[in-house]
């Protein structure tokens, strides 16, 4: 519990970094390392939405600059304490450096987290083995035209 309470700590604190002018909805997240090393991450909106980056991704980014490629939990919390879980995109980005069982700890504020695992949000996630199997799909469809 003490580590789950640390890591929704440090995602609060990133709340203060967040610059959300549009949506005035503050996100922080805090990511753990395989080594125990903490990255925490906010969201920075831009006027035209789809360039906004999201807490997990920033958390991630900076974490894979430093060299980490391997991570084992993740805490997400908003100003208002809501339960936020990592959207679609935030979850296939998790994906890539995670297994299923990275556990995502999401702040319900008064002390209370619910907690999830990759698996449970995203049960069929795009990895290379899938692009790799469509390539095959896509190479047999072609050889049996010929």
């Amino acid at each position: 519990m003490e580590d789950t309470d640390e890591l929704v700590a440090a995602a609060r604190d990133a709340l203060a970094d967040a610059y959300v002018p549009y949506s005035e909805y503050r996100v922080g997240a805090a990511l753990r390392t395989a080594d125990g090393t903490v990255y925490t991450g906010c969201n920075i909106e831009n006027a035209n939405y789809s360039n906004s980056l999201h807490a997990e991704e920033v958390a991630i980014a900076e974490a894979v600059k430093n060299g980490h490629e391997a991570f084992d939990r993740i805490a997400v919390t908003s100003g208002v304490r809501d339960g936020v879980t990592p959207c679609g995109m935030c979850r296939q980005t998790l994906s890539e450096f995670a297994a299923g069982d990275l556990v995502i700890v999401c702040d319900e504020g008064d002390g209370e987290t619910s907690e999830y695992t990759l698996e449970e949000l995203l049960p069929n996630t795009i990895s290379l083995a899938t692009l790799e199997d469509a390539d095959d799909r896509d190479r047999d469809a072609d050889e049996a035209d010929e």
